[in-house]
């Protein structure tokens, strides 16, 4: 299996990544919202869940999405964003390490059944100063366990967004110039796993306050991720358009929503 990059062009910043738990709520469970598309687990910290901007690249991705005509059901054990996201699920937990999200992700990959997995991680473990130099180790791990927990599931693995301070950028380099040799190992042994470059999908300029995405930066986080799902067939269900659904016993097709001019 070939592993493509996929592109699109100091005491508040501790407060804001280390804190992050406790400045945002923790992510409020409710009844999960499905409308039977093709089921995709945004996991990571904060960023997936939004700090900054509820709902964060997701309110983006869903957009861009359903322009596109596919159907995609957001899924996870968390829930926000505002009412134009349609689908509020997700597993992003603030202030979360590789190794706490590795130690719940079998759980919520049981309980949500993904089809396709979007991975950020690896922030916190370096805004903690949390081992770096064997955050690429843990990594495998945690991608170990969810191409186990969901072998025929797509798992995209994103290098982490940039981070303003120049000594935790300095370790977020090193984390990312890891990430496609673990990759890469895991496509060799079949399991499908991709890598999407989205270091290089946000600049500096993008951050809200050194660590999480302004909206700028959240649209490019979404555009990254769209390119990457539309390389991979399947891993957001075809358009929705040719697809059926029933609907009083009867087959329908589902038409996509009109692309705003």
């Amino acid at each position: 299996m070939m592993i493509a990059w996929f592109r699109r062009p100091a005491a508040a910043l501790l407060a804001v990544a280390l804190g992050a738990a406790t400045v945002l709520p923790w992510p409020v469970t409710t009844s999960a919202e499905s409308n039977g598309g093709t089921r995709i687990m945004p996991l990571g910290d904060s960023i997936t869940d939004g700090f900054a901007l509820p709902g964060g690249y997701r309110v983006a991705l869903w957009r861009s999405l359903a322009d596109a005509g596919h159907l995609v059901d957001f899924v996870g054990s968390g829930y926000n964003g505002p009412a134009e996201l349609v689908d509020h699920d997700h597993e992003g937990h603030p202030g979360r390490r590789i190794d706490e999200i590795d130690a719940g992700v079998a759980g919520w990959i049981g309980s949500a059944s993904p089809r396709t997995v979007l991975l950020h991680i690896g922030t916190n473990d370096m805004v903690q100063n949390r081992d770096p130099a064997n955050a690429p180790a843990r990594l495998s791990a945690l991608i170990d366990r969810i191409t186990a927990a969901a072998p025929e599931a797509e798992l995209f693995v994103a290098t982490i967004i940039p981070l303003a301070d120049p000594v935790l950028e300095a370790r977020a380099a090193a984390y990312n110039a890891a990430i496609p040799g673990v990759v890469r190992s895991r496509a060799a042994a079949g399991r499908r796993v991709h890598l999407v470059d989205m270091h290089a999908a946000v600049t500096v300029a993008d951050l809200a306050d050194g660590v999480h995405p302004g909206r700028a930066g959240y649209d490019r986080m979404a555009a990254a991720w769209h390119a990457a799902l539309s390389s991979v067939p399947g891993s957001a269900g075809g358009p929705a358009a040719l697809r059926p659904a029933r609907a009083g016993g009867a087959v329908r097709r589902l038409c996509p929503p009109p692309v705003p001019a």
